[in-house]
């Protein structure tokens, strides 16, 4: 199928009223959310905060249609968090990082998923005072390129995309760029490139698919499950699968304003109780769950097919990306993507002496002073999670050793 038209996902977001292009501007608008720019956005986000009494704020959710969403969305449509004795109202979708960091900023929205890198930069970049209290999940992204792209070097001299500069994508596809002597570099579309040159471009996940289609781009990485639509419509193929590179990373975090974990820490726990709920629920019913986020659910979650969340979810065919050498690391024994909400502080740690490597866009002077040991213990705040862990019978639900402790293992 080469008619970008023909595909699914090329106008994501008909009908649910949100914008249907991020572009540079969006960009731009975004890094120069410094701390004084933003203050009338965090006037209005102290006020929201405060219309109500202690326990009492609703639950809102903001999300982008990505199975990153999982846990905040399974909570939702399972009814966890009213199981906690807190509102929740109906998940709001958005359509690129830009709009659902200054919409969480503003107030309009309370419990986001975020990309971990841009969530260092909302604390650190925008001095924006939140904080991640759980992973959403690990894994769950792949690169995905043109079916006659076979090897990393094949990007040399092409366009590779990426859903935002702060991303796990950005870093793992950097990185691999590296190893294969490739520079990654940020043109505009129609700049010539050297040999050893791979262009990236900002993308929302949504545009993806066409873009590769209609050979707008060599490839993408993303989250999925738009690796594996591009895979179904026989568009492209997975050249590497992001756990596969990082083991059992994390891409989307649970990201909360600060002000709600110190004014109202029960509200906090409440929240964090039912998204490990979530995850615990969707890793025992991963296919009941690509139903419930799929476009035929009932809540209609997503634009998605069962068929492409199933392919991601409850896959069965990951054996076969080992046999044909797509998984380079077969005794890694992972899943495509899977839950868990532990937040170990050895991966913030690496994930900022790795954002330091990688390119992006806009002033990122603020990660030249960042100790890698002081942002996973500032970013981040494992009370409440470790809580609600154990409240569901302690790490070894998750498959997590019980000190909570790891070590990265990166291999490109």
């Amino acid at each position: 199928m080469n008619d970008a038209s023909r595909l699914p996902y090329q106008h994501l977001c008909a009908g649910v009223g949100c914008d249907c292009g991020f572009t540079r501007r969006d960009w731009l608008r975004l890094t120069a959310l410094s701390a004084a720019a933003a203050s009338p956005l965090l006037r209005a986000g102290d006020a929201a905060a405060q219309a109500f009494k202690g326990d009492d704020q609703p639950v809102r959710i903001g999300y982008l249609p990505i199975t990153d969403a999982t846990p905040l969305l399974v909570a939702h449509g399972r009814g966890l968090f009213e199981a906690e004795g807190l509102k929740a109202e109906a998940p709001r979708l958005f359509r690129s990082w830009a709009q659902i960091v200054e919409a969480f900023v503003a107030g309009q929205i309370n419990v986001i998923h975020l990309l971990s890198p841009a969530a260092l930069w909302v604390r650190y970049g925008s001095r924006f005072p939140a904080k991640i209290v759980a992973w959403n999940h690990v894994n769950g992204s792949a690169l995905t390129v043109a079916p006659q792209i076979q090897k990393v070097a094949d990007l040399g001299g092409k366009t590779v995309a990426v859903p935002f500069w702060y991303s796990i994508h950005n870093i793992l596809l950097q990185a691999l760029l590296r190893k294969e002597g490739l520079v990654p570099v940020t043109r505009p579309r129609e700049a010539a490139l050297k040999a050893n040159e791979v262009n990236l471009v900002v993308l929302p996940p949504a545009e993806m698919v066409s873009a590769l289609a209609s050979r707008g781009i060599a490839g993408f990485i993303v989250a999925e499950p738009f690796n594996a639509a591009a895979e179904i419509a026989g568009v492209g193929r997975v050249l590497r699968f992001s756990g596969d590179v990082w083991k059992d990373h994390a891409c989307c975090v649970t990201f909360l304003a600060e002000r709600d974990l110190v004014q109202r820490p029960e509200w906090t726990q409440r929240v964090t109780n039912a998204l490990v709920k979530a995850q615990l629920w969707t890793r025992d019913n991963l296919l009941e769950g690509s139903k419930l986020l799929s476009s035929t659910g009932e809540r209609r979650y997503t634009p998605h097919s069962v068929q492409a969340l199933s392919k991601v979810l409850a896959t069965t065919d990951y054996a076969s990306y080992e046999a044909s050498g797509v998984v380079q690391h077969r005794g890694w024994t992972q899943r495509r993507i899977d839950f868990q909400p532990y937040p170990f502080p050895s991966y913030t740690e690496q994930l900022v002496k790795l954002l330091r490597q990688t390119q992006v866009e806009g002033d990122h002077r603020f990660l030249e002073s960042l100790d890698p040991a002081f942002v996973a213990r500032d970013l981040v705040d494992t009370r409440f999670v470790r809580q609600a862990i154990d409240a569901v019978g302690g790490p070894a639900r998750f498959g997590l050793p019980a000190s909570l402790q790891r070590q990265e293992v990166l291999a490109p």
